[in-house]
């Protein structure tokens, strides 16, 4: 698998001071997946600058393999996010974003990458948005690899919101799975409801979109399936990086067996891959900062859902 997308460091506030901690959500997602099980590269944008080699040497340590083209910034990107006491968090961001080459897949010792996945500011923010496409048009079209986004939309980050949505909908056009937020979806259309919007972006090609809820659950759609996931009770450290363990865990079920791409999932299929994503997400706000679960953290089996690479 592939993951393409910002890192950065995440100065973290609270009542009870500030502490820094390696993040971005695509950062996150890959780690997630490492994590699980999943063999992961990561194509990023880093300095050669203390922040940028512990991102490095967090996400190897996991077994995440860094490209070295990664180290293209003279200085890594920050976010400070602000905790509330109810654990939820609020970002300030100092991000710059591109990617070295011209090439639309690099490099050549990952052509067997089966995966891709992209999304949050990394999705949007020129000058790297534009190769962000063109890599996901390579996967999709070129390599015959299954796709997966999440906007994780940072609205200050992400330009005017009929462009933002312009590129919202091509990505998903592209991508076999789309999970975003029910604050993502309020922004991205604000006219509908979040199931409405889960429709809407259903109907531009992907065989699985899921919304989480927060304390309120998530639902999938596939097909004319639906199912609806319940919140997993926990006590709250704060909510950095649910929504990437959420995506990293949901990949990783729907990447666990075989299948058609274009084939539908059943509702039961759904749940279960939706379980486990939520499972693995309590795991991650049980925790202070992103920090994603081994397999072996998350309670119950992974599913295995199929969702895999048309043949070549």
């Amino acid at each position: 698998m592939l993951v393409v997308g910002e890192s950065l460091t995440d100065i973290i506030r609270t009542a009870a001071g500030t502490r820094e901690h390696p993040g971005g959500s695509p950062a996150n997602v890959a780690l997630g997946l490492a994590r699980l099980g999943t063999p992961t590269a990561f194509l990023t944008a880093l300095g050669r600058d203390a922040r940028g080699e512990a991102i490095a040497a967090r996400l190897a340590a996991s077994g995440v393999d860094v490209l070295p083209e990664s180290f293209c910034l003279p200085v890594t990107s920050s976010a400070a996010a602000h905790i509330a006491d109810d654990g939820a968090a609020s970002y300030e961001f100092d991000l710059a974003w591109e990617l070295p080459g011209s090439v639309a897949l690099p490099p050549a010792r990952h052509v067997h990458v089966q995966h891709v996945h992209v999304g949050s500011v990394a999705a949007f923010l020129e000058p790297g948005a534009a190769r962000v496409e063109e890599i996901v048009r390579a996967a999709r079209h070129g390599r015959g690899a299954t796709v997966s986004l999440d906007p994780n939309i940072r609205p200050a980050l992400v330009g005017p919101h009929a462009d933002a949505l312009a590129r919202f909908e091509r990505l998903a056009g592209l991508a076999d799975v789309v999970k975003l937020s029910d604050e993502d979806a309020a922004y991205l259309y604000p006219c509908l409801a979040p199931r409405a919007a889960a429709r809407r972006i259903a109907e531009l090609g992907p065989t699985v979109v899921a919304v989480t809820l927060g304390a309120s659950g998530s639902f999938l759609l596939s097909g004319g399936h639906e199912a609806e996931v319940a919140p997993v009770a926990v006590e709250v450290r704060d909510t950095v990086g649910a929504g990437d363990s959420y995506m990293s865990a949901l990949v990783h079920a729907l990447l666990a067996a075989g299948g058609d791409r274009l084939a539908p999932i059943s509702a039961r299929a759904l749940a279960a891959a939706g379980s486990f994503a939520a499972r693995a997400a309590a795991v991650t706000v049980s925790r202070a900062g992103a920090e994603p679960p081994l397999a072996s953290d998350v309670p119950g089996e992974v599913p295995a859902v199929g969702l895999t690479p048309a043949a070549p």
